[in-house]
């Protein structure tokens, strides 16, 4: 690949990618990302900040949406807002995500139910209405953050291990599926990640010891998975479908 080609595969100019989580952390990261790199962004977030992230990417008209992911209604609404915007949505990357930590035998049904709904109905609902106009566009890139918790047990983590494993396995499906009508679907699994919250959970010597664990010896940049998803969504992955990117320094090879 030339250097121009290379250039032409990772501009996302007149590109809309629309953003789940958007308002900070690794959601954000992605955000700077793409705008970056010309794209108009249409950010979707329970939280009012997201107006404020999204008027912060730049002058290109970036979308911020106060939006509950769990909710369909919410969802509908908000591709509408995006549609009536841009007229189209290139990428869509489902990254909205919570953890309750609790041991199996003590884990409630609200919180499963909880880590279900936002973790695994919210990108299925998303991928299916965005996917519809996709395939009608013919074209069209989906990114599901995982995690390595989907591929690996984590003690205390039975919700959030669950709901990612099914969102590996649902971008497979998608991918199969929709492949041969121009979208593809891919999938990110991060280790710990630097963000704000992760600072805070992994603070003091329960971080030192699972860095240790971590071939790399450290923990992943909100950045890092930025680009891994720019990376799936660019041209240069066009042959990429139905993976799942595992981003973890090395965690899960031992």
């Amino acid at each position: 690949m030339t250097l121009s080609a290379f250039d032409a595969a990772f501009d996302f100019t007149g590109k809309v990618v629309m953003v789940t989580g958007g308002a900070a952390g690794i959601g954000q990261a992605m955000a700077r990302v793409f705008a970056e790199r010309g794209a108009h962004l249409a950010l979707v977030d329970r939280d009012p900040s997201v107006e404020t992230t999204a008027a912060g990417l730049g002058d290109a008209g970036h979308l911020g949406l106060v939006a509950d992911v769990s909710s369909t209604a919410a969802l509908e609404q908000a591709m509408a807002a995006i549609l009536a915007r841009f007229g189209r949505i290139d990428v869509l990357v489902n990254n909205a995500g919570i953890v309750r930590l609790a041991p199996a035998d003590s884990l409630t049904e609200l919180d499963w139910d909880m880590t279900m709904a936002i973790n695994l109905r919210a990108p299925f609902v998303l991928s299916q209405i965005v996917g519809r106009e996709m395939l009608r566009q013919g074209s069209g890139r989906i990114v599901n953050l995982a995690s390595q918790a989907g591929i690996i047990a984590i003690d205390g983590h039975l919700a959030y291990c669950a709901s990612k494993a099914a969102i590996i396995s649902m971008t497979k499906v998608l991918a199969l599926e929709w492949g041969p009508r121009g979208v593809t679907v891919n999938a990110i699994s991060p280790t710990v990640v630097e963000t704000e919250l992760g600072k805070k959970a992994w603070a003091g010597e329960v971080g030192e010891a699972m860095k240790r664990q971590i071939p790399t010896r450290r923990f992943a940049q909100p950045e890092e998975i930025a680009m891994a998803a720019l990376y799936l969504a660019s041209g240069a992955a066009g042959m990429v479908n139905g993976e799942n990117l595992v981003v973890d320094g090395g965690f899960t090879i031992q």
